[in-house]
């Protein structure tokens, strides 16, 4: 399906619209709004939950299957090392290195 001109200008102008509407929001507002502190306790977790909710279905599932068996897949131990590697050093760096240096021969290597 084309689009034409018109409806691309459009599909772009009514996306900015949005995005500054809703990135503006709390600008927007003449007072401070506060957040109760239930709402502040639940944001210290987001980072983890958002990381959580990309990595997991990346690691066990595959063309948006659960892998039948995950002590076959190279994501899988790549992604036990570098977990172990974190809690053993706390480098974000090492972890990423660790990971690589046990999926890379793996998948090359063994063909997983």
């Amino acid at each position: 399906m084309n689009m034409s001109l018109a409806e691309f200008l459009f599909t772009i102008a009514g996306l900015t619209v949005i995005t500054v509407v809703t990135r503006s929001f709390f600008f927007l507002s003449e007072r401070e709004l506060v957040l109760p502190g239930w709402v502040k306790r639940g944001l210290r977790y987001a980072p983890l939950a958002a990381l959580a909710a990309v990595v997991v279905p990346e690691i066990l599932m595959s063309q948006g299957r659960l892998v039948a068996e995950p002590w076959f897949d190279a994501r899988f131990h790549a992604a036990i090392a570098a977990t172990a590697y974190y809690f053993w050093r706390r480098s974000i760096l090492g972890t990423i290195v660790v990971g690589m240096a046990v999926l890379l021969p793996l998948r090359l290597g063994l063909g997983w």
